[in-house]
């Protein structure tokens, strides 16, 4: 699926902020996108820390921010500069815990974002090996009444993985476009299904926030959905 050229926007300017993690690849990841994103006429520039947050002039510049950057802290000033940008109308988009379990230290970042990643339930307990793998269960992402009339969704369908599949902790001021639900074992403690948000979107002042939850490795990434969905939310996201 491609996405489609008119909606080129020349002569924009995306900035990629990643790091944390190395279990995420922020490196491989963002590299994915960054054709994309000057196919569809941006200058991308990209940084390997949130410090370029706190710079006033370089944030003013910027249409879109593209973070992927798990499990790592945030200055006040960079978050200042990072809420002001979005407030003032810059894009932040993102994936997984790139921009869902980005700055742990912050209630105010997780604000912004609107959804927080809580865990990610794993397989039996015999069959955990203290591996990444640990984590990957088959799951459904079912596209939401709202999704399928919104055009990051236009076209798709519910769609399966075999990955990390996000709990998700969330307030009301997200419009969720796709959800996934996990379902009761008789290992886990809690005792009914519970459907967390997928994919959403959020406005903050005058900017835009796009999130997708799938994302946790490259072949992920790869999976025809998973791409065409974080691809027009970049585009949708941006100024």
């Amino acid at each position: 699926m491609t996405t489609d050229p008119t909606t080129d926007a020349p002569n924009r300017r995306a900035l990629i902020v990643r790091g944390g993690w190395d279990g995420h690849a922020p490196v491989a990841a963002t590299n994915m996108f960054i054709p994309f994103l000057e196919e569809h006429g941006y200058t991308v520039r990209v940084e390997e820390s949130p410090a370029v947050y706190a710079d006033a002039g370089v944030m003013a510049e910027v249409d879109l921010i593209v973070q992927c950057n798990t499990m790592n802290t945030i200055e006040k000033d960079e978050l200042a500069g990072l809420r002001a940008a979005v407030e003032a109308g810059t894009g932040l988009a993102g994936w997984h815990g790139g921009i869902a379990d980005s700055y742990r230290n912050s209630s105010d970042y997780l604000q912004l974002i609107g959804g927080q990643f809580a865990t990610h339930p794993s397989k039996h307990p015999d069959h955990v090996r203290g591996e990444q793998s640990d984590n990957y269960l088959p799951h459904t992402y079912e596209i939401t009444d709202l999704g399928r009339e919104h055009e990051i969704m236009a076209g798709l369908q519910d769609f399966a993985l075999t990955t990390e599949q996000y709990w998700v902790l969330n307030d009301d001021l997200i419009d969720v476009l796709a959800t996934t639900t996990h379902p009761v074992q008789p290992y886990h403690p809690w005792h009914r299904p519970i459907t967390s948000p997928a994919v959403w979107t959020r406005e903050w002042g005058r900017g835009r926030v796009f999130v997708a939850t799938p994302g946790h490795s490259i072949d992920v990434l790869a999976d025809e959905n998973v791409r065409t969905i974080i691809e027009r939310g970049l585009l949708w996201a941006s100024r």
